[in-house]
C-alpha cells in the first residue's frame, strides 16, 4: 500500500514479497556495520523477521518501516520509517539504504516525508534517532534535518553506546 510520494519517491508499506530485498539490505556493508547482523540469511529468515518486525508493527502502531522505490526506474532504494522500541520512550526515525544508491538525497527526501507523516497521521509531537558514534553520514543526515543531540545510551542489552537525537514536531503556526 503506499503511503505517500515524494518528488523521486513512492514510499510503501513493507510486504513479504519484500524478502529478497530485505534479505540484500540487511546484509549491505553499512548495515551490518552500523546496525548490526540481525542473522537474515534466508529468504525464509527475512519474511520471519517482516512478519515479526515491520507487519507486527503497521498492526500495533500503525506505522512501522516502509520500503522506498524510485520511481524512474522503479528500483527499490532502500527503507525509512517509524519504531516503537520498548526500550526507548519515544517512536526511533530509522532509514538504510542499498549501497549504490547512498549519497544521492534518498535519505533527506524520505525522511522529510517520514517525519511529516508521523505528526500530521500519526500526531507524534517528538521523533528521536539512534545511531553509532561512527556512523558520520547518519549524524550528518539527522543534523540536517534538525534533529538536536541528546546523549549516548545503552538502549540494548550487549550492545555498544549509542548516540540519542531528537526532534520536536511542532504546527505550522503560519
Amino acid at each position: 500500500m503506499v503511503i505517500v510520494e515524494t518528488q523521486r519517491l513512492i514510499i510503501s508499506e513493507l510486504s513479504l514479497d519484500d524478502a529478497s530485498f530485505f534479505l540484500k539490505l540487511v546484509n549491505t556493508p553499512n548495515w551490518l556495520k552500523f546496525i548490526g547482523d540481525r542473522h537474515i540469511k534466508t529468504i525464509e529468515d527475512a519474511k520471519e523477521y517482516l512478519t515479526n518486525g515491520t507487519l507486527k508493527s503497521y498492526q500495533e502502531n500503525g506505522f512501522g518501516f516502509y520500503k522506498l522505490q524510485e520511481k524512474l526506474e522503479n528500483k527499490t532504494v532502500g527503507t525509512c520509517g517509524l519504531i516503537k522500541r520498548e526500550q526507548l520512550e519515544d517512536v526511533d526515525l530509522g532509514f538504510a539504504f542499498l549501497p549504490e544508491f547512498e549519497g544521492q538525497g534518498f535519505g533527506f527526501e524520505s525522511a522529510k516525508a517520514v517525519i511529516t507523516l508521523a505528526h500530521e497521521r500519526f500526531k507524534l509531537n517528538k521523533l528521536i534517532a539512534i545511531t553509532l558514534p561512527t556512523n558520520v553520514k547518519s549524524i550528518k543526515l539527522l543534523e540536517k534535518l534538525e534533529f538536536i543531540y541528546q546523549k549516548r545510551v545503552i538502549p540494548f542489552e550487549d550492545d555498544a553506546e549509542l548516540l540519542l537525537f531528537a526532534k520536536q514536531l511542532e504546527i505550522n503556526k503560519n
